[in-house]
Parts: C-alpha cells; structure tokens; sequence
C-alpha cells in the first residue's frame, strides 16, 4: 500500500487492513481503497490526485467546530471562543470557552467561532434493563382464522396480551420495514425499501374504522377477498387480496393531512410511482430519480389518489401498532414490543431515493470472509456516508430511530457493530474485496440512547460474529444489551459453556433466525437441508457425524448442569425434553433477558431463513404449525411458560431503577476462561 495512499485512507476512516476471523492481520488491496475513497467523494485515481486529496484533508482544522457536536449529559467540552447555545425548546444559553455539564438532554444548536452547527446532548448511559423473558416472533409466521394468509397486527396484539398475560415481559419482532409496492413483493425483512415506514402486508383490514365504516355489501366483497392459509406464505398472493380490499374501502376512511408530514408523502409519493414504474426507483426514467424535481411533483399531481392511498396505510399501521403497545401495557410487560432495526435498505427502494444526499451511492455493504462464509457475504444494501450524516447533523438517522421507536418498548439493532464500522463493497468488486469504513460512535452511539431514554426503550445490540471488543464495551458502559446464543456459546475447546459464565449484560437465546431450530439441531435437519441444497463444502458423512459430536457435547453440559439425566438413565433422551432442558439452561443464566422462539416450542425443524439461498429454500415463508389460539392451549407452551415463568417473575414496575445491589452500569459477567462468540456474520440476522 503506497504510504500516501493509507494516510488518504485512513483521514477519511477507510481502512487498510483488518483482522480476520482467525486474528490474522489482512491487507486490503489498494485498488479496494482507491474505490471506496471514491464513493466518500474522494479522488484517489493517481498520484497526483492522491497528493491533492491529502493536502486538502490535513489541511482541515481539527480545532474547528465539527458539523455536529455530540456531548455526554455531565460533562463539559471546550469551545474554540464563545457563543450561544439555542435549546430544543426555543430558550438561550451563553456559553464561554466551553459548553456547560447542565445542558439538558436534547437537539440544539450551537452558534461558536463564527460557525452555527448541531449540539447532540446525550444520556451517560440508560436505565438497567429489567429481567425478563419473552417470546421470539417472526410476525409473517403468526396466523389465526382472522388474519389473511400470513400474520398479521391483530394476531401480534392477541398474542401480546396473551403473552403478557401469562408471565412474558417482552414480545421481540423480525423487522416490519415497508417494501415496495409492486410485485414480486420482497419476502426478507432485512432488505426493506425503507427502514422508516411499516409493511402494510402486516394490516389487519377488518381492524379499520373504514370496514367498519363500509356497508354491508362492500364488507362483504372485502371479506370474501381474504386468502387461505397455505403450506408456505404467498406474499404475492397476500398483497393482492389485501391492496385491493384496501382500495375497496379507501373511499369510507377519512383524509389524510400530508401536509403534516412531508416525509409520509414523499414516502407515499415514492409507493405511487412505484405501482408504475418497478420497485427500484434507479430503473425509472431520469426525471423521476429526485425527489423535488418537477416531474415529480407533476406525477404527485397526477397520482394524488395514489399517494393519497399510501398514505392512508401507514396511518393505519401506526393505529394498529398502537394497539399492539397498548395490550402490552395493558398486561404489564415490563419491556413489552421489542423492534427489529435492520442493518441497511435496498438502495432501490424509497429511502435510498428520499436520503440519496447521504447515502453512498454504488456502495454494497457486506461481511468479510469467515468460517461460515469464507467467500464474504454481499447483502446488496446501502450505507450511510458518515461525513454527510454529520454534515446534516444526523437528521435522518435520528428520523429513522424516532419512527422505529415510537412503537416499541425495546429495540434490537441488527449488526450493531456497524455503528462502529460497516464492511463496503464498491462497484465490480466481489464480497471478499471490500473494507471497513468507520463510522463515528460516539455519535451513532449517544444518538441511539438519547432517542432510546427518549421513547423509555431497552436496546439490544446484535453483537454476533467477528465484532472490535470496543463493541462490547460500549454497549455495556451505556447499559445496552449485547447478544448470547447457545450454540456459539462456546470454550477454548469448543465445549459449550454452562449457562451461569454467560455475560448479564445480554438477550439469551437458543438460536437465531439464519441458525438451526432446537428441534432441527437434534434432528440433523441442518445438515440434510444444506446438502440437499448443495450449501455443504465437505462430505456429508462428515457433517453428520459433526453434527452427532455437537448433539453429544451440548447433552454432556446439560447432564453436568442437572438438566437432564445422567447418561446411564436415559442413553438418548427424547429430543422433546432436550428440548426443555434447554431452555433450563437459559434460564439459569444471568442474562437480563431470554428470548424464547415458537419454532423452537413447537417442533419445527425448519429454520426460518438458510443463508446461502434466495427461491432454493423457501426463507422467510413459513409458517409456524400452530394458529394462536393452538399455541395458547398447547401443552409444550404450557410448560416453557412455567420454567421460565418462575425463573424470571414479574417485576413489580418498568422503573428503570437497578436491582438493589446492582451496580448502575452493569458490566456483565466475566466468566472463567474464553467464551468464544464464534464467527457468525451471517447467523446473526445480517444477512438478507
């Protein structure tokens, strides 16, 4: 790497090597380099440019005010000269030589040095997340003799009540994101149009004022429009019968004031010409490819019963989720609805084209190689540019958040490592070819906290994988939840460990959506799925008689934790009381909280999505075996919620105030010897 070239790089936080898997250190090919600078708008095409670039970036004074500064409510900071500081809610503060610890929490700006910039006050840290356990719901997968082929609001409020009813204190979700309008309608809930808005897949239409509101002929018509629940969920089929019922009763809702939200209707707007011209707004015609471009506002004009249309859903999301938060307050979850914040957007869709000012356009955000995936992962989605989330004081990113969290009562944030760095993959390049690029934590970070305390919500990072030990030190130092998974819960010798080393400062689980169900781990289910798919890189006696040594090593510490019998008593033990014996295990952890799935309770041997494949398996379109009200009276449900019921009882109120003894940043358990994490990009719910 020419020296030049890395000291380019590195002024703009690309890097130039990095730490694979293995701990080994590897260099990033200075073609890579050279690509990403260039989606950062810097020119590194040759020497001559390179030296120009590097001239401009040293010559930037780092004792200037930052576009936007980011202060820890607390602490003081100085200032190049005095100023003021105009509050969020109108009032002035003067401020000389620094900026004072008793700011208050919030979005200001600060007027310094003959520059006016952004001044983020965030918490030092937020509230102790109760203890508590709760179910893992992939919402598609929730059905009920209500909902239209596929789960919907309605089916997650019944089973939230129910839930919390019976002992839960969370309900945690795969995203809702919106996906775009037009068929083929997308099935990954980690590829959405838009991270800001909500999937009308998910409405129920006899929950609307306006089918209550339609006479009897039209609800008639709607009623006799709803789809069968099939063996696999048709989105396709869904979106069909639900739009059109929709449409049949749009004219008895009321009208939306887009003037109240000009994001709604850009969004609405983005959905309209969409219905028209395809899903990936890049494929459209060239005047259409700015939001504030005149042929887009004569199309708006033109599409106005359209626009007017989308607009109309995302109300009716909001209502329903609504509804939803309030069944989980009104059976006194302490956490309640937990969401699911995606790592990026198709860069097609409605946000890539509404937030294309700070966006890297071109850009592909992956994963590195590793021993899951040694070819790298490419998801095919965008990134934010760092230097323009700054420039523009983080606006979008803290909409995003704010629309996220106005529902939720908790936030999982999927691959959170990329607050911290994100894997590009500049055009041409394969997912191998990439590097990171850094993102400013401290700003990612305290912005997520403050809309977090904000909204009174818990915030689980989904730290899986190969992530900086910077990571897990700064969720925890702002007590934020990291993520434990049984099956990478494991020792120097790849043993796994008991459930009282686990770290306390987590969400527990058994598995994850991209990993085997319980009951497929004890079945081999794995491994005859991805050989029959071609997935497998050995034999496939290999893989079994692997799969039959983890089976082994996991009933040898669930004997030596008590269990399960001894191995004398029971020589293999009914896979459906391993499967008991595992969630014993979780909840003898320490873990503040533990994630239940209802593949795992109820028998399914499929795993919800196979990394790898796209129409070779069928990700994201199964449904669980069992209707709601079957899960409600079904016996293995019965007896999780008793375990776990009396391992982590009700808390008597969601305070946020720390159990007594326990220290306000609750920094974890540090267990004896290493647990590794194992390198599971691609398992932790990253990939699309």
């Amino acid at each position: 790497m020419n020296r030049r070239l890395a000291a380019l790089a590195n002024a703009h936080g690309v890097s130039t090597w990095y730490e694979d898997w293995r701990h080994r250190r590897v260099e990033v090919a200075p073609e890579t380099v050279v690509g990403v600078l260039g989606l950062l708008g810097v020119d590194a095409t040759s020497p001559a440019a390179v030296a120009d670039a590097l001239t401009a970036a040293r010559a930037v004074d780092r004792a200037a005010l930052p576009a936007t500064v980011v202060l820890t409510h607390g602490t003081r900071r100085a200032l190049p000269g005095s100023g003021v500081v105009t509050l969020e809610d109108g009032g002035r503060r003067p401020v000389d030589g620094e900026l004072p610890a008793d700011l208050p929490l919030g979005w200001h700006r600060l007027a310094c040095a003959d520059r006016e910039v952004t001044l983020v006050v965030v918490p030092r840290r937020l509230p102790v997340p109760p203890r508590a356990w709760g179910w893992m719901l992939q919402l598609y997968a929730l059905t009920s003799e209500r909902s239209w082929g596929m789960g919907d609001l309605g089916d997650l409020a019944e089973l939230t009540g129910w839930a919390g009813a019976t002992g839960a204190g969370l309900v945690l979700l795969n995203p809702l994101h919106a996906v775009g309008p037009a068929r083929p309608v997308a099935a990954s809930p980690y590829s959405p149009a838009s991270r800001r808005f909500v999937n009308p897949l998910y409405l129920r239409v006899s929950d609307t004022a306006a089918y209550r509101a339609a006479d009897p002929a039209t609800r008639a018509v709607v009623d006799a429009l709803r789809p069968d629940r099939g063996d696999l969920i048709d989105y396709d089929e869904v979106w069909t019968a639900k739009r059109h019922a929709l449409e049949l009763l749009h004219p008895y809702a009321n009208p939306v004031d887009l003037a109240a939200d000009p994001a709604l209707t850009t969004f609405a707007t983005w959905c309209a010409l969409a219905e028209r011209h395809g899903n990936d707004w890049r494929a459209w015609p060239p005047e259409l490819h700015q939001p504030d471009a005149p042929a887009v506002a004569e199309q708006r004009r033109q599409l106005a019963d359209r626009v007017a249309f989308h607009a109309w859903l995302q109300h009716l999301c909001d209502e329903q989720l609504d509804a939803v938060t309030a069944a989980a307050r009104a059976a006194g979850m302490p956490v309640g609805v937990v969401h699911d914040l995606a790592v990026g957007i198709d860069p097609g869709g409605a946000d890539g084209w509404q937030l294309a000012d700070v966006l890297a356009q071109g850009v592909r955000v992956g994963a590195p190689p590793d021993d899951f995936n040694q070819l790298g992962q490419d998801w095919g989605l965008a990134a934010w540019r760092p230097d323009r989330l700054a420039d523009t004081g983080y606006a979008a990113y803290r909409d995003m958040l704010r629309r996220t969290l106005r529902h939720a009562g908790g936030l999982r944030v999927d691959h959170v490592a990329g607050l911290w760095r994100l894997w590009w993959v500049p055009p041409g390049a394969g997912a191998a070819e990439g590097t990171y690029v850094r993102y400013d934590a401290e700003a990612m970070l305290g912005i997520l906290a403050l809309e977090a305390h904000r909204a009174a919500a818990v915030v689980i990072g989904e730290d899986l994988g190969t992530v900086q030990p910077a990571v897990t030190r700064g969720l925890r130092g702002r007590n934020m939840l990291g993520s434990t998974v049984l099956w990478f819960a494991r020792d120097d010798d790849g043993g796994f460990v008991p459930p009282a080393r686990w770290p306390r400062n987590a969400l527990a689980t058994i598995s994850t959506h991209d990993l085997p169900t319980a009951p497929g781990f004890l079945t081999g289910e794995h491994v005859r799925a991805r050989d029959e798919l071609k997935l497998l890189t050995t034999d496939v006696a290999e893989e079994r008689a692997r799969a039959a040594t983890e089976r082994e090593r996991l009933l040898g510490m669930l004997r030596a934790e008590a269990l399960l019998p001894d191995a004398g008593e029971s020589a293999r033990p009914d896979d459906d009381e391993v499967v008991v014996a595992m969630h014993a295990a979780l909840a003898g952890s320490p873990t503040r909280l533990l994630g239940v799935s209802l593949y795992d309770v109820l028998g399914e041997v499929r795993q919800p999505n196979m990394p790898g494949t796209v129409d070779e398996y069928p990700n994201w379109r199964l449904p669980l075996p069992a209707t709601v009200a079957e899960i409600r009276s079904d016996p293995r449900v019965a007896r999780i919620v008793e375990l776990l019921t009396a391992a982590r009882p009700r808390p008597a109120s969601r305070t946020g105030v720390p159990d007594r003894g326990t220290p306000r940043t609750d920094p974890g358990t540090a267990p004896p010897g290493r647990v590794h994490r194992r390198s599971a990009a691609s398992a932790a719910g990253s990939s699309p």
